[in-house]
């Protein structure tokens, strides 16, 4: 993602806009990538080198995190605890993606390209969320 995108998605003068608008980016990426994995596990199973049962498991999953998730996004005041477990899970979500990688994985070379690119993306949108509910911890009271 450029910097000018998250820049434009971070311009606000509430820090709770950019909260919500880091949680809907999370929710329409790790959506589409849900749908997809439960849609398509056998072959994206083949090209990736996983299996389909789990790519499948993970797709639903996915799915409905990404719709909690959207939810959240949609509260005008997303509550700080919610939103530090999706930051939370976000967070271990990049480190088992590693760690699966470096333990039982066997991937092609696709699946070594795409799982740490999906493991710093969703790492990425744990730092800009945390970036953004800190400000708003930051920000005093009117």
């Amino acid at each position: 993602m450029s910097q000018a995108l998250l820049t434009g998605l971070a311009r606000t003068t509430r820090p709770q806009s950019a909260v919500r608008r880091f949680l809907a980016l999370d929710a329409v990426v790790t959506g589409a990538n849900g749908i997809a994995y439960a849609a398509a596990s056998g072959p994206l199973g083949e090209l990736l080198g996983m299996d389909a049962g789990l790519l499948l498991e993970l797709g639903l999953f996915l799915t409905v995190f990404a719709a909690g998730v959207g939810w959240l996004a949609s509260r005008p005041q997303p509550p700080a605890l919610a939103v530090k477990l999706v930051i939370d899970l976000n967070v271990l979500w990049a480190v088992l993606s590693v760690v699966a990688l470096v333990a039982w994985l066997e991937p092609t070379t696709a699946g070594l390209v795409w799982t740490p690119m999906q493991a710093v993306t969703v790492a990425g949108f744990a730092v800009l969320q945390w970036t953004a509910l800190r400000a708003v911890a930051a920000r005093p009271s009117s």
